[in-house]
């Protein structure tokens, strides 16, 4: 068995075929993901989030775990196809069939958001795309219903949510309508479509008061104080998002051992920085400097947009292969306001393309660049721009490889990878910008400490009193570990609470990604740097484990 001759047209597979199968049966039942990765013909419509639903997502990945066991796997780009595929969707299966897919609920990654942010990846530049979009905006009512249908069936049901969650959701319901609203400018100007738009939006914004008031009045009342979802839901939700399975307790202890490491290249970067100073006030000194500081959230996205560029002309064909038709990648302001930065792939087409998108607190007026240089690259290149992209235009991959198979662990791990990659490559080297770089990783070990430390009601470290690990210890834990403007980092940490084992996706993943090019470059002298990288992306998005198979085999 082997793969494919470099050039060679590669026939597709049955397995190939199973995989593009179940692929449209999840844009089939996930209409917001479909838009999520750039699939057609879905756009009108909403995912549904009833119980049914949500039982129908979970039936159609059993049914093709149940189709790859039997089928013939004809390359080794089939058999990291189902190795990848079957882990991922077993992972999936466990979730649902544990009651976690419905009546999901926290403040980033449930239903709430799902249908509030869809919008934002939607054209309105022709009359087409603002028809579909306005018969998407039109459905909101009907999916809130099966929202409220999915909580009632969780109160009842359980597994228990949590009240902090479910109060900070109904906010965000409050003002969801309002960042809708922002992207329909085009639609508002078109004289055919103005009045039909205001009509949506006002029922649109009535069904979200409907869902902010039964959060309230509903899901709040019936929910738990505890913000820990204990360590046998944990054991479910952690490995979904790594991508592979991993010993809580170590990849705690690891953690705080990262976390120490970090703080003390930090403490030697910051004497350069101010003579005699420590971390905090090298931190203080850097925001004071002109040269770090924009005032204007439009000259700070021009900032980001000018470095990715420059990023993308520095490394393409010399520390990376970056596919020419991967080039062109968009930083935007998102309308949302909760503080964080994403990326969104290209379209399968490539018409929609790859964007960083910058989601500003109302009360942030100063963007500190030393801060979210780090990020740029991040979230570009070599970071999700170069990963995702790069699956996207394969020409090995079936549709699944490339748009549907992700996990934080792999992508993520991966983002965080390229951070210390260009630390390596020398564009880290404004001793503002390092700072920045170690910052960021700073957080991304303190997240492990205090996701698993919460999850898992460990026991907290004496500084922060000793006893149980909860939500007052962990905010005292990251302001003091983490130089993120406070309004920021309060959202992180409800982020962390409310969608367990995804936050240490981030490092454990980029610590695998470490380990696997150590042993990669070990086992194939030959190799050179950009060889590993090219050969790591070509796999397009796989489990961890399998990462480390495929990379390391001599």
């Amino acid at each position: 068995m082997s793969a494919p001759a470099p050039g060679a047209t590669r026939t597709p597979s049955v397995v190939d075929r199973l995989a593009e199968r179940h692929l449209a049966d999840q844009a089939g039942l996930d209409p917001f993901f479909a838009t999520e990765i750039g699939v057609p013909g879905q756009d009108d419509r909403l995912t549904d989030f009833s119980p049914g639903a949500c039982y129908a997502r979970a039936a159609a990945a059993r049914a093709a775990v149940g189709s790859l066991e039997s089928a013939p796997v004809a390359d080794e780009v089939d058999r990291v196809t189902v190795a990848t595929m079957t882990a991922s969707l077993h992972r999936e299966i466990a979730l649902a069939e544990a009651g976690e897919h419905i009546g999901d609920c926290n403040v980033i990654a449930s239903p709430l958001q799902a249908v509030r942010d869809v919008f934002d990846l939607m054209p309105t530049d022709t009359a087409e795309a603002r028809e579909i979009f306005l018969a998407r905006l039109s459905g909101i009512p009907d999916c809130v219903d099966g929202i409220i249908d999915g909580l009632r069936h969780r109160i009842a049901h359980g597994p228990p949510l949590a009240r902090r969650q479910a109060v900070l959701v109904a906010e965000q319901s409050d003002a969801a309508v309002a960042g809708i609203a922002a992207d329909t400018t085009a639609l508002a100007d078109d004289p055919r479509l103005a009045d039909a738009t205001a009509r949506a939006l006002d029922r649109a914004g009535s069904a979200f008061a409907a869902l902010a008031v039964m959060l309230r009045t509903e899901v709040a009342p019936s929910a738990v104080t505890d913000d820990a979802v204990g360590r046998e839901r944990y054991l479910r939700f952690l490995p979904a998002h790594l991508g592979a399975d991993v010993d809580p307790d170590e990849a705690y202890a690891w953690g705080l051992d990262r976390l120490a490491a970090i703080v003390d290249e930090q403490a030697a970067l910051a004497t350069e920085i101010v003579t005699g100073g420590g971390v905090r006030e090298a931190m203080s000194h850097l925001n004071t400097l002109p040269q770090y500081a924009i005032h204007d959230r439009h000259e700070f996205v021009g900032w980001m947009q000018e470095l990715s560029d420059r990023a993308v002309d520095a490394l393409a064909g010399i520390h990376v292969d970056l596919p020419p038709r991967l080039t062109r990648l968009e930083c935007r302001l998102a309308p949302s306001e909760t503080g964080i930065i994403y990326y969104t792939q290209p379209s399968a087409d490539l018409t929609r393309p790859g964007r960083m998108w910058w989601s500003v607190p109302p009360e942030q007026t100063v963007f500190h660049t030393w801060q979210e240089t780090t990020t740029v690259f991040h979230e570009g290149v070599p970071g999700h721009h170069l990963q995702l992209g790069s699956a996207i235009v394969s020409d090995d991959l079936n549709a699944w490889r490339k748009l549907a198979s992700f996990t934080s662990g792999h992508g993520e791990g991966w983002a965080l990878y390229a951070e210390r990659l260009m630390g390596e490559l020398g564009w880290l080297d404004d001793p503002g910008d390092r700072m920045g770089m170690l910052d960021s990783q700073r957080l991304r070990a303190a997240r492990v400490v205090v996701d698993i430390g919460v999850h898992c009601r460990l026991p907290a470290p004496a500084a922060l009193g000793g006893g149980t690990w909860d939500a007052d210890k962990a905010w005292r834990f990251l302001t003091g570990s983490v130089a993120m403007d406070h309004a920021v980092l309060r959202f992180e940490l409800h982020r962390y609470l409310g969608w367990p084992g995804q936050a240490p996706s981030y490092a454990l993943g980029q610590r695998v990604w470490e380990q696997t090019r150590s042993s990669a470059l070990r086992a194939h002298p030959d190799w050179t740097l950009r060889d590993f990288h090219t050969r790591a992306l070509a796999l397009g998005g796989v489990s961890l484990d399998v990462l480390a198979d495929e990379l390391t085999a001599g």
